[in-house]
């Protein structure tokens, strides 16, 4: 027998944008619950490299990424967790004077949004990162950047959604959704919930939840290979990303370096996904040309997940262009990790206030309207 119940906002999707808009809305009186199809904080959100960085990024994220950082710091003790954000720093490496004319495009660029990059020549890189390869060039630094336990934080939120009241329900998938005019339908396995909001946040199926209410969103799937070491000597200080972002390294308290680049293969119906051989001996190859010292380690585990990214690189926030009270948060396209706590206030921002206080306009749903390729055209 299906269970049924009634709330204000039903979300589909548990990762961490999810519960923590759930936690939000919690907050605001607003009756919750959160419908994953796995379990909370396995998908996108539990299986990402962990970095807690604003640099890089496209300049319409950055005072989002500029809000969220300031989260990050009382995360432990919103939380009750300790989900291990330390601010150790992002630096940016250049293998080449191009990328270090890029990197100096970008530093003036974030400047304008309140974001202080430090740019390195290559002695100064090596005074930083004493053991980084021959190859570089440069690099810009983050000084208040750092890095985060992707697999701790989606699971903690969650589980102070379930503390604050909020039905969460794991292994719960939804088959559909409608709108009744007065609100919304949800049905998932063993349990109908009828609501007057409705969040999408369901990752790389987001594309298909907005199809149910006739809205175009080209989600395709992003399956990173992720690799992580044995326990080593402390080598690598900062969290280390590149021009061209084919490798990223970072090292953890135990002494793990965990590292990434490439991809892994995923199947978006069931949210799982496996590493690529091929793959990781690529990314292998090039974390030893970044950080010399790795080619004696020994890799203890690989891993992959599934996200989904948009066409632009861009995720999607904001009201549905085609029915009330629908609200997106998908398609963060890799790097939606260090934005996850913002997200949620967003989401319970737009639910509660009817706007943010964040400019989100360039992430509107309405921008794919007129959209025609396939996803895996648009980013092959």
């Amino acid at each position: 027998m299906t269970e049924q119940f009634a709330v204000d906002v039903a979300i589909i999707g548990g990762g961490t944008a999810a519960c923590a808009a759930a936690v939000a809305l919690r907050e605001a009186g607003l009756t919750v619950a959160v419908l994953e199809k796995r379990l909370c904080g396995a998908g996108a959100s539990g299986v990402n490299f962990g970095g807690v960085r604003q640099q890089g990024r496209h300049l319409a994220e950055l005072p989002l990424a500029r809000r969220s950082r300031v989260l990050w710091d009382n995360l432990n003790h919103l939380l009750g967790e300790d989900v291990e954000f330390e601010a150790t720093g992002h630096i940016k490496l250049a293998r080449s004077e191009a990328d270090m004319a890029e990197l100096e495009r970008y530093a003036e660029s974030a400047r304008e949004h309140g974001l202080a990059l430090t740019l390195l020549g290559a002695n100064a890189v090596r005074d930083e990162l004493p053991g980084v390869g021959p190859g570089i060039h440069g690099a810009s630094l983050s000084p208040t950047d750092g890095q985060a336990n992707p697999r701790v934080v989606g699971p903690a939120y969650a589980r102070l959604a379930r503390k604050r009241g909020v039905e969460v329900r794991e292994f719960a998938p939804v088959r559909r959704a409608v709108s009744t005019g007065a609100g919304f339908e949800v049905e998932a396995d063993g349990v109908t919930v009828r609501s007057h909001w409705l969040v999408n946040a369901a990752g790389a199926g987001a594309g298909v939840v907005a199809s149910w209410f006739g809205e175009r969103a080209p989600v395709s799937p992003l399956t990173p290979g992720m690799l992580v070491t044995e326990p080593l000597p402390y080598l690598v200080s900062r969290s280390i990303g590149v021009c061209g972002g084919d490798v990223y390294v970072r090292q953890i308290r135990r002494g793990n370096v965990i590292f990434g680049g490439g991809h892994g293969w995923g199947d978006v119906e069931i949210g799982l996904a496996r590493p690529q051989a091929e793959e990781s001996l690529g990314c292998m190859a090039r974390a030893v040309d970044i950080v010399p010292a790795l080619a004696g380690a020994q890799v203890i585990r690989t891993w992959s997940g599934v996200d989904g990214q948009m066409p632009d690189q861009i995720p999607v926030i904001g009201f549905s262009s085609t029915t009330s009270r629908l609200v997106h948060a998908f398609g963060f396209s890799g790097h939606g990790f260090q934005l996850g706590p913002v997200i949620g206030l967003i989401i319970a921002e737009l639910i509660d206030e009817g706007q943010s206080i964040s400019p989100i306009a360039p992430f509107a749903p309405q921008r794919f309207a007129d959209w025609t390729d396939k996803p895996e055209a648009a980013t092959a």
